[in-house]
């Protein structure tokens, strides 16, 4: 499966940051993880924080699957407004299933610092905003649902969003306080150079061929030849888990992204926020550390990614044309344009935990527009999990729930 079209911008902009040999030679670990994109560098880190031996292998070149492809805002909003999910799941699991991304941006923050990151972590507000008057009064009993539940919200107005944004045709929306943007992709090669010096294995080039599992292993024969023993596999597969999986867990979506330089006088305090709005596929913009504006959309099945591909063109006019509504004077020349594939779930949430078919192992898969900020959960969750302890949203975001 192809996750991204061929000119993802993070890509282009970062170039070929490190490369991996493949692996040549039988392996054996504590912990062994399949995938190398954001998600894999994020429980490679945490592996290795544990004291665990850790080989992590990927298919690609580490790092270009979806996290090439991703947009990199770091949001505690879950794609199911919280007063929904509150009426899904309960108020104990929504409102800590929030609370949980919220943490993790604070997370990815001290791991920046700790890392020496030059990866443009920023923190940045979030302007949640209604697209049309129809959604205003589902949107204000969100921010009521956000508010009661301890969130650093407000409200804005049509004129006070006009006035410090700069944005038309707007019927109010909810500023956040919590959110940030990074280079995802960029993170994560920092994050696996970090590790590696610390003990971490990895090879890219070497894709899994089957799994023979024993009583406490399971051993790995790779398509090359090579086979890895590991008392504990645990998958960071993304999207790629649907091929692993046979039950409908996931609903395959494409989403698509253009790049263009920014006008800053056009964009009052762009810069240091995050924007989304109520449409449905909604629409999502942010700047980049190098003066550019990002924004992206127009989000439907995916099916294969020729045809995903192949609907750039049209995707990037309808994505422009929603820009044009809330900005009429701004004339945006695009730069890089792309498509990405992601996961969508019933419930907007994660499916990190164990499943039944697959033995002394563990799925972290951080699905939906913030699937960065659920893997940083998914850290601290497998981290307990090694340790068979439980933790408080295993229930929430295990398979079958």
């Amino acid at each position: 499966m192809d996750l991204k079209s061929n000119e993802p911008f993070w890509l282009l902009k970062n170039g070929l940051i490190e490369s991996y040999p493949s692996l040549k030679a039988d392996g054996e670990c504590d912990v062994l993880i399949i995938g190398g994109g954001i998600t894999g560098s994020l429980i490679a880190h945490q592996m290795l924080e544990d004291g665990y031996s850790t080989i992590l292998i990927d298919k690609r070149e580490v790092c270009n699957g979806s996290t090439s492809a991703t947009t990199s805002m770091l949001q505690y909003e879950i794609d199911v407004p919280l007063f929904e999910l509150i009426e899904q799941i309960g108020e104990k699991g929504a409102v800590e299933s929030y609370k949980a991304c919220s943490k993790a941006i604070d997370t990815i923050d001290e791991l920046a610092k700790k890392i020496k990151s030059d990866a443009g972590f920023k923190r940045k507000k979030s302007l949640y905003f209604a697209a049309k008057k129809k959604d205003v009064d589902w949107l204000k009993k969100e921010f009521v649902a956000r508010k009661l539940a301890g969130f650093e919200v407000k409200w804005l107005e049509p004129d006070e969003i006009f006035e410090k944004f700069g944005f038309e045709k707007t019927y109010g929306g909810i500023v956040s306080k919590q959110g940030a943007s990074i280079d995802a992709f960029k993170f994560a090669h920092e994050l696996l150079e970090y590790n590696v010096k610390k003990g971490l294995q990895v090879f890219d080039k070497t894709e899994m061929k089957s799994v023979k599992s024993g009583r406490d292993y399971n051993l790995v024969s790779t398509v090359n030849g090579p086979t890895i023993k590991a008392k504990k596999i645990i998958y960071c597969v993304g999207y790629e888990s649907k091929n692993m999986i046979k039950e409908h867990f996931v609903m395959l979506k494409s989403t698509y992204a253009v790049v263009s330089e920014i006008d800053h006088d056009k964009f009052k305090n762009i810069t240091g926020t995050l924007v989304w709005n109520t449409d449905d596929p909604y629409i999502y913009m942010r700047t980049t550390d190098d003066r550019r504006l990002l924004i992206g959309g127009g989000d439907e099945d995916f099916y294969d990614a020729e045809k995903r591909d192949s609907l750039l063109n049209t995707k990037e006019k309808s994505i422009l044309k929603s820009l044009k509504k809330i900005k009429p004077d701004y004339e945006f020349y695009t730069d890089f344009v792309w498509a990405g594939t992601f996961g969508e779930t019933k419930d907007g949430l994660p499916y990190i935990g164990e499943h039944k078919k697959f033995k002394n192992s563990y799925f972290v898969l951080g699905f939906g527009g913030n699937g960065i900020t659920f893997s940083v959960a998914g850290m601290e969750m497998v981290s307990l999990f090694m340790q068979n302890k439980k933790h408080p949203l295993t229930k929430y975001f295990k398979f079958g729930r």
